[in-house]
């Protein structure tokens, strides 16, 4: 049985009382323009003595497909040749000549075959061109199959001239019914800290449920804003409380081409971690302002480094956008090109600094060397009292293998003693196969052999 409503939308509630007005109540209630005449609050159709908006909406409204994703059925009687449907959503088709279609990473995620239902009661199959994680985001071409085609798709339009306030429609296939309307407001941007890799997120409280996944955030236009993605709900059965994300097309555009040109996204790096700034580290650091993203980490020799950024630096804009949040730099270094430099405004001892920052292809170097560290197959080295420290130890790679551990000294490097980080870099380039490395851990002496590439 379908759940009630709690409560009316308040938003709904002004629109239907405004709606009983005559249409030149709403040109006289609107603020009349000094360069232009005065322009009427919500469109009106005339013919029908209502207002709509039907005739910005219903051309991108065929666009928005039902996408149901095929895979092994799971049970003693599942027939590996014999896919079923185990998950459901929605698309939306961006290029029309080419069947090219967005939907979520988690729609499509672990799918051996894939069907389109298009609004006109027509069904293809379709290929999964490549996936991005990090963005939840997935690009599907609808397969020929000697029919006409004749598909329609969306207009898009930057995300970036979005303001809170703006009147929002998702559009899907929620809970099993057809395609389905519904509108908001954009209640907020650049929403972060939902648990992905690159998050700018669209915040509206359009309702959206499971099936809206992948299908299109449109403004009252009918153009495409963004890609619905993931609730928050306090309910027990999970359902819509007015808190919807979308992927913005500012990120959703880069990542489609990406996968469409390539397979999958490439990505640059920086060699910079960041934390969000909160009231406790604003305090530490002497700051009057809560919103920012503070250099957590460093690797040695990465742009960021030769950038000039040091730790507990804050980061308060990003390429001429304000940041609120880690979550800021991260979308943004998330979708710049290797070898593109971002524009970066941060304090010092509270005092506003500036500088480029290089974003470059990673790079798998087994040594790398910066001013103040060395890593070494994945183990960052510090020279230290006594001996050379490891200041912390990637997990799973060849220093984490050998039983290395952040906090450990390293005395000797095959038997020969050492109290700088260099002679630990030297000997490592002059060794092939492995090297055992004297290790003080809790006290104690042990020797670890460190594995060594071809390529040190």
């Amino acid at each position: 049985m379908p759940v009630r409503l709690k409560a009316v939308s308040s938003l709904a509630v002004a629109l239907a009382v405004f709606c009983a007005t005559a249409p030149q109540t709403a040109l006289a209630l609107a603020p009349a323009s000094r360069s232009g005449p005065p322009a009427s609050a919500l469109p009106y159709d005339a013919r029908r003595g209502v207002f709509s908006f039907a005739p910005d909406l219903e051309g991108s409204l065929p666009a928005v497909v039902q996408v149901t994703t095929l895979g092994q059925s799971r049970g003693p009687s599942s027939d590996a040749a014999d896919p079923k449907p185990y998950a459901s959503g929605s698309g939306v088709i961006v290029d029309a000549a080419q069947g090219i279609l967005i939907t979520n990473n988690h729609v499509v995620e672990g799918g051996r075959k894939f069907t389109i239902d298009l609004t006109d009661g027509r069904l293809f199959n379709a290929t999964l061109i490549g996936a991005d994680k990090a963005t939840d985001i997935a690009v599907l071409k609808i397969t020929p199959d000697g029919r006409p085609l004749n598909l329609k798709q969306v207009q898009t339009v930057d995300s970036d001239t979005l303001r809170t306030g703006d009147l929002a429609f998702a559009v899907g296939y929620p809970l099993g019914l057809d395609q389905t309307l519904t509108m908001g407001v954009v209640s907020g941007l650049n929403r972060s800290g939902l648990g992905d890799a690159v998050e700018d997120y669209i915040q509206t409280d359009a309702a959206v449920n499971s099936g809206n996944s992948g299908g299109p955030l449109l403004d009252s236009r009918g153009r495409l804003i963004g890609i619905n993605t993931s609730i928050l709900s306090g309910g027990m059965g999970g359902g819509n409380d007015g808190i919807a994300f979308a992927v913005p097309t500012r990120i959703m555009l880069y990542v489609a081409d990406q996968i469409r040109k390539y397979g999958e996204v490439r990505r640059g790096e920086t060699g910079a971690v960041f934390g969000s700034l909160n009231a406790k580290r604003a305090r530490e650091l002497g700051l009057g302002i809560v919103r920012g993203a503070v250099v957590a980490d460093l690797a040695p020799g990465s742009p960021a480094e030769r950038a000039g950024l040091r730790l507990d630096d804050v980061v308060t804009r990003i390429q001429g956008r304000p940041v609120a949040n880690a979550g800021a730099i991260n979308a943004t270094v998330g979708i710049a090109a290797p070898g593109s430099n971002l524009n970066l405004v941060y304090l010092r001892d509270g005092r506003e600094r500036t500088t480029a920052l290089a974003v470059e292809t990673p790079h798998a170097e087994p040594i790398t060397a910066g001013a103040s560290a060395v890593v070494v197959y994945g183990a960052t080295l510090r020279d230290q009292d006594g001996g050379v420290q490891l200041a912390a130890v990637e997990a799973g790679s060849p220093a984490a293998q050998a039983g290395l551990t952040a906090g450990d000294l390293i005395t000797a490097v095959d038997g020969r003693e050492t109290t700088e980080a260099a002679a630990v870099v030297a000997a490592v380039r002059g060794a092939t196969g492995a090297v055992d490395l004297t290790v003080m851990h809790n006290g104690e002496a042990q020797t670890l052999t460190l594995q060594l590439s071809a390529a040190s």
